[in-house]
């Protein structure tokens, strides 16, 4: 069946003065406009296209790609505001709506916000909701430690970042294990570390144990190379001071330093840190 919201593989049943009709297994068929058609297009070819209602509620295809999809999250912009609540640019012709009682707090226009797609069963159609928490999942069914996972970058927090692992659960990056600047709405990888019994999930940027130690202890030597043997950084220096300068944690950064020290590569002292000749 002919499904909304999410791409469809299609075949390209027939060319109409009005563009191309697509069809299913199940005899559904749906237009693909003439402006999305090129030139190599021919009948019998399967196409990917996203599906969704048109300003007239028709199910039309487009070969362009929405900055979200069914039950999934994102940033998005809103475009304007009226009496059925807010217009956000999803990056198809037709505005994604968040009607009023979707939000939660009053959208104004040119504000990002974070948005989650899901279909109304009622009208069929997709609807917006800035109410994401009821949207994650509650227990963690499909992960384990270690597993490299997809992040969405959300707000800060006094403990750290929040982020939307796969589309799915709610995570959380302590600062201490943040490593480079990050943005919100960025897409990005990261590593379970912990799985809560709450259903939520502690995040990584890097790969924990000692895959991740190995890179980063030679990152710290060669550094102390290249500043003539010696580092102005130590076990005690502040978290900033050693992210500006190397790119990772103060946590990561113990963790190799002590690899190195293990090695008698180098000496550590009070201020500095220094190469074993």
């Amino acid at each position: 069946m002919l499904r909304v919201g999410i791409v469809n593989t299609l075949e390209i049943l027939r060319f109409t003065s009005v563009g191309a009709y697509l069809g299913d297994d199940q005899d559904n068929d749906v237009l693909l406009p003439n402006k999305y058609l090129t030139e190599d297009m021919k009948e019998g070819d399967e196409i990917d296209v996203f599906l969704y209602h048109d300003s007239e509620d028709r199910i039309v295809a487009t070969t362009q790609r929405p900055l979200i999809k069914l039950n999934e999250f994102a940033y998005l912009k809103v475009k304007m505001v009226t009496k059925f609540g807010a217009f956000l640019d999803w990056g198809l012709e037709k505005d994604l709506l968040v009607p009023f009682k979707e939000q939660t707090t009053k959208m104004e226009e040119n504000g990002t916000y974070l948005i989650y797609m899901y279909l109304d069963e009622q009208t069929g159609r997709l609807v917006g909701t800035a109410k994401v928490k009821k949207h994650f999942f509650d227990e963690v069914l499909d992960l384990e430690v270690d597993d490299k996972v997809e992040l969405l970058i959300c707000n800060e927090t006094d403990l750290g970042q929040n982020v939307i692992v796969n589309q799915m659960y709610s995570g959380l990056i302590y600062h201490n294990d943040i490593s480079r600047p990050l943005k919100k709405g960025e897409l990005t990888t990261g590593y379970v570390y912990t799985i809560r019994e709450d259903g939520k999930l502690d995040i990584r940027l890097d790969k924990s144990g000692y895959e991740k130690i190995e890179p980063n202890a030679d990152k710290i030597y060669a550094a102390i190379i290249e500043n003539g043997g010696k580092l102005a950084l130590t076990d005690k220096s502040h978290p900033d001071d050693i992210r500006e300068r190397l790119g990772m944690s103060k946590k990561t950064f113990k963790k190799s330093l002590g690899n190195l020290y293990k090695a008698r590569k180098v000496v550590i002292h009070d201020d500095y840190i220094e190469r074993v000749d």
